[in-house]
């Protein structure tokens, strides 16, 4: 939307914006002469004809609507959205992101109130980088609030253990992470605590090596959109697992229970285990031994973990390209195939 649009749709009483962080509105004039005092201070450039980072929506709704506000909010909530201080909130903008406000603001006329979808080039009083940084905190905050609530759970006996609350666990983590749109070093706590979660009971003393031959030409399957610790993983059962393996890709393994799945939150397959991620993980279950592959799985687990254990910097630059990726749109298969060359290149460069 063109800035002449908006405030064409505010003169005309259409739009009102939403002050601080109440749902109750303004005047029609008040709001715009604060568009054109804020657009005119502080920088906000609109246009349609540049590629636009930001997405900024803007509404009111009745003072009376209680309920229809509380939902509102818990969706913003729900989108990762970042409130802004003056007005409005915030998403990067992506098609899936331009959907939601779009979905929002049609559901707020629905309520009688005024909305609109703002494209945003960049806040003068607020950097791309601060605004960025601040997402990350936001998802930081959620991703350590859950990690309480799953250390809290892992304190228990295993047999005593709720089921069903470490699924609830679970499933927030994937919301969680579905709107950590800049990559929250805090991911990896909660991913390796899940993944002690789902830790199997084993006999002491018992060898538990896999026999390659039992995971010849078989299906595998991991969650959509890979990042570094996945695409690797792959890449290394094509090299020193399954040669034939083929990838598939799902939420829920037990829609292909003939698939085999890596780096999922199920106890099932191989995922992170103790302090390792899925590729030091695999290394150990298949005694892969081989000093290069030895040297990227301690790449991997700094990229993927950020615990800085081995002190190894060479993946960051990989997992930000293949985030870069992701947020283009690139469709998961391509994405692993693309990431797997990576890896591979990786491979042949480290020392």
């Amino acid at each position: 939307m063109t800035v002449e649009r908006l405030l064409g749709n505010v003169r005309a009483g259409r739009v009102r914006l939403k002050v601080s962080h109440s749902l109750l509105g303004i005047s029609a004039r008040d709001t715009c002469n604060y568009l054109v005092r804020y657009i005119t201070l502080h920088g906000m450039t609109v246009t349609d004809n540049q590629k636009i980072p930001w997405l900024l929506l803007v509404f009111s709704l009745p003072a009376r609507s209680a309920s229809q506000r509380v939902e509102i909010w818990r969706k913003l909530q729900r989108y990762g959205t970042l409130a802004m201080r003056s007005s409005g909130y915030v998403l990067p903008n992506t098609p899936m992101n331009q959907e939601r406000m779009e979905w929002l603001a049609t559901a707020i006329r629905t309520y009688k109130g005024q909305a609109s979808v703002v494209q945003v080039k960049r806040f003068d009083d607020l950097p791309d980088e601060r605004l960025k940084k601040l997402f990350v905190e936001a998802r930081s905050r959620d991703y350590e609030v859950l990690a309480t609530e799953l250390k809290r759970v892992l304190a228990q006996f295993r047999a005593v253990r709720p089921a069903r609350r470490l699924s609830r666990l679970r499933r927030r983590f994937q919301e969680i992470a579905a709107i950590d749109f800049f990559n929250s070093s805090s991911r990896g706590l909660v991913e390796n605590l899940l993944a002690r979660a789902d830790e199997p009971l084993t006999e002491k003393g018992k060898n538990c090596k896999r026999r390659s031959r039992e995971y010849t030409a078989r299906l595998w399957i991991t969650r959509p959109r890979p990042g570094i610790d996945r695409v690797s993983s792959a890449w290394l059962i094509k090299r020193a697992i399954d040669p034939k393996a083929r990838f598939v890709f799902g939420d829920t393994p037990s829609e292909q229970p003939q698939a085999i799945p890596f780096d999922m939150f199920v106890a099932e397959g191989f995922g992170h285990r103790g302090e390792d991620c899925t590729f030091e993980t695999l290394c150990k279950e298949f005694a892969i031994r081989e000093k290069g592959i030895k040297r990227i799985a301690q790449i991997i687990h700094d990229a993927d973990l950020g615990d800085e254990k081995f002190g190894r910097a060479e993946g960051l630059g990989l997992d930000q390209t293949l985030s870069g990726w992701a947020r283009q749109g690139v469709g998961d298969n391509e994405l692993l195939c693309r990431g797997m060359e990576l890896i591979e290149g990786l491979y042949h460069s480290v020392p």
